[in-house]
């Protein structure tokens, strides 16, 4: 069986990116935007709860304010994220914030955050999703979670190579199963024990003033912000909307704002609605169980399903969906991560390798990267729940703090345009405030518990990043200079076109969009070749990537630059008497596309001969190969191997 059979099978057949319903059906609508993007939110209610009501210790009564404050703040992040949606309807989120309305360094710190976020959206996601699952099995399975966990980050890497919407419909059944159970089992229990709820307010105040005379107002103060830090991980996900907002479906503002308050009020509901389960039936530590598994183990049995075996059956349903949740939310990574690359891509942060599609449309090096990292974080810290939520934590309001800051900088450099500012500058200033006090105390309290290793990373990856757009910018500025010397090539005085013969010798060339490396190319080949070909064409494949992929217009604008770019060529070559034509294409794999242009020209012009430019660097190796891609070579082997001639000429920078 071919190679290219395999791939089909197991990755779907090719798409065709410049047909127009082609993105319409990729786009997302609200509800799968809240299933693809939203379920990294509500999935942290497996984690976040829990971690807030542990850092409480004995004083279990203090639950109710982090409840409050839980729900509080999940409306107050999402109400300042859906500014971003507004201010950035073709996506990038904290990184688009943060490098327009903040400066490109700090861009740069928030891009590097969010990466590390997504990555950790992966590894947390399917490390705790096997330890909600092992709550269910002998303690013996333990030393196996971490190989179970490999397993699946496998399997989604696979789920999403084939696309991001079959990625989501595969994994809806699970989304909706946890939303209906959970959703039953919290007001239920609510309900149950409703008779608790009058005094609960008053007997909370009572607790809480007994625990000043003993430790002081500054004490308490001091434990709920800790415990409230603590569950950090509980808001993560809530970004995810307005980092993709360019896979939404159209009027994209409306449809992320939709999904944002889906995402808000599910989690609101679920995160806080736990914390409260665990106040009314005094939840307990078990060993080899989540807090979430004692809680609905007891709800349950309250509710009696007739056995014991009845009883287990059912809460093995509730764990299971909770677990499949999570690798729902795993998945957010896979969607988030990729699109966070590819904007750093377009600012040549990261290689622009970044912003290549696949054949079926996704952004496959960032899914393989995400995978990879996910993997290889997952071996570091051993699948640790605890030490994965500090890293996480602490990348996730970083990028928080950056994001709402420039938002308040926004609204305060605009209030002469806008009427609303204040309130708008208040929500942000709140948000900030919260999300830059959580950061702070994260800091504070956990970096000696893996909170270093956050800023170790991050400021490895920001000084990567630095080195590679500097190498960038010195190619850049080099073919610029090159360009600015052909800029300069008078035209000829000759009007009108002139037809190609296609039994004369031909010259093609293939040319990028650089106007100098073409003109370079054509006067390179009349200086060593004067007289020899009579034909002279052009070829040009762009590739459509995530940036030209981006939004409504963008393909059309990527055409018309290019036909310019050929017209140019043409222009000049018949204003000196040459005969001249160009062919033009587009497609996700220059090289195919190339190769496919050149078969149809060597059909039609038989006596040809095929010329591209490649940049040669002075001081070449991997990483300088890394950073640029290795089409013109690529291409000629495949043409050679077709019987086809190609030279390639050096283009020294």
């Amino acid at each position: 069986m071919k190679s290219k059979k395999i791939r089909e099978m197991v990755l779907g057949k090719a798409l065709d990116p410049m047909k127009s319903e082609t993105r319409h059906s990729l786009a997302l609508v609200a509800f799968l935007a809240w299933v693809g993007l939203g379920a990294d939110g509500l999935s942290s209610s497996a984690y976040g709860p829990e971690e807030t009501f542990r850092a409480l210790g004995s004083h279990t009564h203090l639950g109710l304010y982090m409840a409050i404050a839980t729900a509080v703040t999940v409306f107050v992040i999402a109400l300042a994220y859906n500014q971003v949606i507004e201010l950035f309807p073709t996506g990038g989120g904290g990184y688009r914030v943060a490098t327009k309305l903040v400066g490109p360094y700090m861009g740069l710190i928030s891009g590097c955050a969010l990466i590390l976020d997504y990555v950790l959206t992966v590894a947390i996601s399917i490390a705790a999703g096997v330890e909600a699952l092992a709550s269910l099995l002998p303690l013996g399975f333990q030393p196996y979670k971490l190989w179970a966990e490999v397993l699946c980050t496998g399997i989604l890497i696979v789920m999403n190579l084939r696309g991001l919407k079959e990625a989501i419909k595969i994994l809806l059944p699970v989304f909706l199963g946890f939303v209906a159970t959970h959703f039953a089992l919290i007001a239920y229990g609510i309900l149950v024990h409703a008779s608790k709820l009058p005094d609960l307010l008053p007997n909370t105040f009572a607790e809480t003033a007994d625990l000043a005379k003993s430790i002081g107002w500054t004490g308490v103060a001091a434990m709920l912000m800790l415990a409230y830090s603590q569950g950090g991980g509980t808001y993560t996900g809530l970004e995810a909307v307005s980092n993709n907002v360019n896979i939404l479906a159209e009027p994209r503002v409306r449809t992320g704002k939709i999904t944002m308050f889906y995402m808000a009020l599910s989690l609101a509901f679920t995160a806080g609605g736990i914390i409260l389960l665990y106040l009314l039936w005094d939840a307990a530590p078990v060993e080899g169980q989540t807090l979430n598994a004692s809680t609905f183990k007891a709800i349950i049995a309250s509710i009696g399903f007739g056995s014991a075996w009845a009883n287990q059956i059912v809460l093995l349903i509730v764990l299971i969906f909770e677990a499949g949740l999570l690798f729902v939310a795993a998945n957010t990574g896979f969607l988030g991560g990729p699109a966070v690359l590819s904007n750093m891509a377009t600012d040549s942060w990261v290689p622009h390798k970044f912003r290549y599609l696949s054949t079926r449309l996704v952004t496959q090096n960032g899914i393989l990267v995400m995978g990879l990292a996910a993997l290889a974080i997952l071996f570091w810290t051993g699948g640790s729940v605890t030490l994965l939520i500090v890293l996480y934590s602490i990348s996730v309001f970083l990028t928080f703090a950056i994001s709402l800051f420039g938002l308040c900088l926004y609204w305060w450099q605009s209030r002469k345009q806008h009427r609303q500012w204040r309130r708008r500058m208040a929500l942000s200033l709140l948000g900030f405030l919260i999300c830059a006090s959580i950061l702070v105390v994260l800091l504070i309290e956990k970096i000696s518990d893996g909170g270093w290793a956050t800023a170790v990373i991050i400021a490895a990856m920001a000084a990567l990043c630095i080195y590679i757009r500097n190498h960038y910018q010195e190619t850049k500025n080099a073919i610029r200079s090159v360009d600015q010397v052909f800029a300069n090539q008078p035209f000829g005085k000759h009007v009108g076109p002139i037809i190609p013969n296609s039994e004369d010798q031909t010259a093609v060339f293939i040319v990028g969009s650089s106007r100098g490396g073409g003109l370079h190319a054509l006067l390179w080949v009349q200086r060593m070749f004067p007289g020899h070909f009579k034909n002279f064409i052009f070829v040009n494949a762009r590739t459509v990537d995530s940036h030209a992929y981006g939004g409504e217009g963008a393909l059309e604008q990527m055409r018309s630059e290019a036909n310019a770019t050929l017209q140019y060529f043409i222009d000049f070559c018949h204003s000196h008497g040459m005969a001249s034509s160009a062919f033009l294409g587009f497609g996700t794999d220059v090289v195919n596309e190339v190769t496919k242009l050149c078969e149809q020209i060597n059909a039609q012009f038989p006596n040809v001969i095929f010329f591209t430019s490649k940049l040669i660097f002075e001081n070449d190796n991997w990483f300088a190969r890394l950073l640029h891609n290795q089409a013109a070579l690529a291409i000629q082997r495949r043409l050679h191997f077709d019987g086809l001639q190609m030279v390639i000429l050096p283009m020294k920078v």
